[in-house]
């Protein structure tokens, strides 16, 4: 009996943890990204502010309004979509932090499928 309190106890613990989010942190600031679509990996730079974010990738520069949900969700909308996939808003969460880098996840709004990635800080914009 002693054993199953102390395991139902442990059990207990560990079910209530969640990871901790500062995604204020992130709203804001100079990046750079990693995310691995199937198997191969992508990196980006982009500055974002409260409602723009301009990212560099491959010598391309790809500017997107940036709509809040919350702290820790937002939509991206292409500014000049040059085809009808850049046309389409993505839907993108923060799912973790550190002090210095957060992991998010990110879908083509209305898709199921979600993409992952790493995002490191670089600096803040002021």
């Amino acid at each position: 009996m002693k054993k199953f309190i102390i395991i139902l106890f442990a059990i207990t613990l560990t079910s209530c943890y969640e990871s901790e989010r500062n995604c204020k942190a992130y709203k804001t600031g100079t990046f750079y990204s990693e995310t691995t679509i199937d198997g191969v990996l992508y990196k980006s730079e982009f500055n974002r502010s409260e409602t723009l974010q301009v990212e560099t990738y491959n010598n391309h520069i790809d500017s997107s309004e940036v709509r809040w949900i919350n702290d820790c969700e937002a939509v991206f909308r292409t500014i000049n979509p040059k085809n009808m996939t850049e046309q389409k808003d993505i839907h993108f969460k923060i799912l973790t932090t550190t002090d210095s880098s957060y992991t998010y996840e990110y879908s083509y709004v209305g898709k199921t499928q979600k993409e992952k990635g790493i995002a490191y800080s670089v600096g803040s914009i002021q």
